[in-house]
């Protein structure tokens, strides 16, 4: 199964998350590291 992830730049930070997974919420200070961070939070990227 595939899932849309969408990032998000904030002021400070990118965010990611799952549309169709309420609560699958991730942050990080660069898109590298919130790559990473996404890859072990959900499992399934």
């Amino acid at each position: 199964m595939r899932y849309a992830i969408v990032i998000e730049k904030a002021s400070e930070n990118y965010s990611a998350y799952v549309p169709d997974l309420p609560g699958c919420v991730s942050t990080g200070s660069t898109v590298s590291e919130l790559k990473k961070i996404s890859r072990e939070q959900f499992h399934f990227i």
